[in-house]
């Protein structure tokens, strides 16, 4: 059994009785296999009997990002646009805190299951709760990989993303020892950048690079690992193209549903800016020499 150690037998069966519990499941061993995927958290496959179970395992001071995860899934969930893994249970047993979701067999997408998610994707951000969204941010922090992130809510759009994005980045990096000798010049001068700009805030993935997107063997495409809150749906589209870009069928997808608005080029580039800061915040590195080039041709802009 892949596990934790010599514990992590008292461990899965803890997991597995909370599961039975509460989804209602007879009572099986748990057998588990570690499988692939990020670099934050422990993933592995549980099954009991016939049924299967992913399950996010890390230290238990990271059971507030579990169940933020697990209340972005079900918002997304909600909004009924876009297949998300369904969050099943979650908590902590000794020093460590797990979050169950559904086991979704992944395959090889088609182009038609690629145009599919932009559609779906469009469809999402066009979604409204029955009382409308006016605000941007969500009802709680989470966060972005492991870094914190601010959703206060805020009624404008430029202050969100000056105050609660890249300032906020640039506050960490700086922190860390980074040196970003424009980030003050590009704060201030934001509001031009979005001089004009009004979106509709739109309830976001957040987090929507192309290794946290894929399509179900039965050709249904999915997202997952979000960090949600509500945006400028241009955040996610961004996204998309920084580490590795979603196939082209997708983009088709998406404009055909939801034309894109003048000046997304420009604004892409101030969107990825925020990601690019936070890599730095995480994985240090070259991001703080990509970061201080995506700032100095925005200054030119």
């Amino acid at each position: 059994m892949a596990g934790w150690g010599d514990s992590s037998m008292g461990l899965w069966q803890e997991i597995a009785h909370v599961i039975t519990t509460q989804q209602g499941e007879a009572n099986h061993d748990p057998t588990v296999r570690s499988v692939g995927g990020g670099c934050i958290n422990q993933t592995y496959r549980l099954s009991l009997g016939n049924r299967h179970y992913f399950v996010k395992l890390n230290q238990a001071s990271y059971g507030e990002m579990f169940t933020a995860e697990a209340a972005a899934l079900q918002d997304l969930a909600q909004a009924q646009a876009v297949r998300v893994p369904q969050p099943l249970c979650w908590g902590q047993t000794g020093d460590r805190a797990y979050l169950v979701l559904e086991w979704l067999e992944l395959g090889q997408g088609q182009s038609a299951a690629w145009e599919q998610l932009g559609r779906n994707l469009a469809a999402l951000h066009r979604w409204q709760p029955p009382q409308g969204q006016a605000r941007f941010g969500w009802h709680r922090s989470n966060t972005i990989g492991t870094t914190p992130q601010l959703n206060d809510w805020t009624e404008d759009w430029t202050t969100f993303w000056v105050d609660r994005r890249i300032g906020w980045q640039l506050q960490l990096a700086r922190q860390r020892g980074g040196r970003f000798p424009q980030g003050d010049r590009l704060l201030a001068a934001i509001p031009q950048l979005l001089a004009g700009y009004t979106p509709q805030p739109a309830l976001l993935h957040g987090d929507l690079w192309s290794g946290n997107a894929a399509v179900t063997i039965e050709g249904m495409p999915v997202i997952f690992d979000p960090a949600t809150y509500w945006g400028d749906r241009e955040a996610d589209l961004a996204m998309t193209e920084l580490f590795g870009r979603f196939p082209d069928q997708f983009y088709l997808g998406y404009r055909t549903a939801y034309p894109y608005e003048p000046g997304y080029e420009i604004r892409k580039s101030l969107y990825n800016l925020y990601h690019i800061l936070n890599h730095f915040n995480l994985f240090g590195g070259g991001y703080a020499s990509q970061a201080n080039m995506m700032i100095d041709r925005l200054l030119r802009i």
